[in-house]
């Protein structure tokens, strides 16, 4: 079913860029370039207009407008995509001056999606963000059935029910598409409850697009995720445990890129993925120390951070591709509580990597209590098991032969447990209370 008259093509592209006096002309537009060049248009000419506040008709003055169309028509470009977004009647006047495709900065982010989801969460997650956004988009939609056969007389009734239906159509597929992410995000909960019950942290990786997020995530775990340096090469959520020291093991997520501007569409539509964020026990702000637009690139990701509500959690940011830069060492850093904050590294090389498993080791390592109590014989499976965690500090065995009155045998314990393990133990075995309250 196709909505719109629109020629077919769409990979000859000219740029659109409108800048004003708080906002510089180099500060979006070469991020602008390697968005299109992601969504695999070819760029064919460039135009820049300035204004203080876009036109409610065509967000371009009406001189810009015919600028545009002369250098649309001049290089046969069938498409202009616009760095800013288009109410859905600006997107058509801007159509019927350019008499070409019109593409909003929304709408090319959410082709580049489609391109690149792989998961079936993540291609619900994206066809639903893509339904929300052409349900604003469908007027003037089925002009087609008014040309059938010359004229409109006897066929505007049907056209506009045509219209109506569409609009329902979408609305029931947006209503299945939220029921099947709802279904994930549910089995999602169940997975993490899982982890929670074992005490596993989880660790997430958040960050700017092309910051080298999976990179890292592939030298940490070597899963082999697709990485490349292009903006949003990955898109789908993935999560691998590893040990972060000798026997002590964590799950690390990898999520999709943050970017400036990033659609609303996609931050609801990926809520759930971004779920991984919001229960992580830390995040990793992967950074790319060489780029010139990293302090803004860095304040754009808090900014998506506090959109979906992750500002508050604990925070350990990773300085990347120090590789890039000159005279720069792999180096830890510290705040002002002498805690690990910062971490200067390079994924790629592998520069810095045990300082960053070292950062995760006194990060993730959850604080231990000390435990002393007198467990008897009978109890002795329980001290087996304690062995086989890593538990007991100290042990001696006891009996009545040590003591001139009788004693009942077992032993003396210093365990060592994170207070959230030691109150499991007591919840599924009660008869430790007594062994607390024995003498020594």
């Amino acid at each position: 079913m196709q909505f719109f008259e629109r020629h077919e093509g769409g990979e000859r592209a000219v740029l659109l860029h409108v800048v004003s006096r708080q906002q510089s002309r180099a500060e979006d537009l070469d991020e602008f370039r390697e968005l299109v060049d992601s969504a695999g248009a070819e760029i064919l000419g460039e135009c820049l207009a300035s204004r203080e506040a876009p036109d409610p008709r065509l967000y371009i003055g009406k001189g810009k407008a015919e600028e545009l169309a002369d250098l649309v028509k001049n290089t046969e470009a069938d498409l202009v995509v616009v760095n800013a977004q288009l109410s859905p009647s600006q997107e058509r006047n801007l159509e019927a001056v350019l008499q070409c495709r019109v593409l909003d900065r929304t709408g090319l982010i959410l082709d580049i999606f489609s391109q690149r989801a792989r998961s079936h969460e993540g291609k619900l997650q994206v066809e639903l963000a893509q339904l929300k956004h052409l349900s604003t988009r469908l007027v003037r939609g089925w002009t087609h059935l008014e040309r059938q056969r010359g004229g409109s007389i006897g066929l505007r009734g049907p056209g506009e029910t045509q219209l109506e239906m569409d609009r329902r159509l979408i609305h029931d597929r947006i209503k299945q598409l939220q029921e099947r992410i709802a279904k994930v995000r549910r089995q999602r909960q169940e997975g993490r409850k899982t982890r929670q019950k074992s005490e596993v942290p989880l660790v997430s990786l958040v960050g700017y697009t092309n910051a080298g997020k999976s990179t890292l995530f592939n030298a940490l775990t070597e899963a082999g995720t697709f990485a490349a340096n292009q903006l949003f090469a990955t898109l789908d959520t993935t999560l691998r445990r590893l040990e972060f020291a000798p026997g002590e093991p964590m799950v690390l997520a990898d999520t999709v890129g943050f970017i400036r501007h990033l659609p609303h569409e996609l931050v609801t539509a990926f809520r759930s993925t971004l779920e991984e964020t919001l229960e992580a026990d830390l995040l990793i702000h992967v950074v790319d120390a060489a780029s010139p637009e990293r302090d803004r690139q860095m304040t754009d990701v808090e900014v998506v951070l506090k959109e979906i509500g992750a500002d508050t959690l604990p925070r350990l940011t990773v300085m990347n591709k120090i590789d890039q830069l000159e005279d720069r060492a792999p180096e830890i850093s510290h705040n002002e509580a002498g805690e690990i904050d910062r971490v200067w590294m390079s994924a790629q090389s592998g520069l810095g990597m045990d300082l960053l498993r070292q950062a995760l080791g006194e990060r993730l390592r959850p604080t231990r209590t000390t435990i002393n109590l007198f467990l008897p014989a009978s109890l002795g499976g329980l001290r087996a098991r304690w062995l086989n965690e890593g538990a007991i500090v100290a042990e001696k065995w006891q009996d009545d032969e040590m003591h001139d009155e009788f004693v009942q045998p077992g032993w003396q314990l210093t365990l060592s447990l994170t207070q959230a393990r030691w109150a499991q133990w007591r919840k599924h075995h009660p008869e430790l209370e007594a062994c607390l309250a024995a003498p020594a």
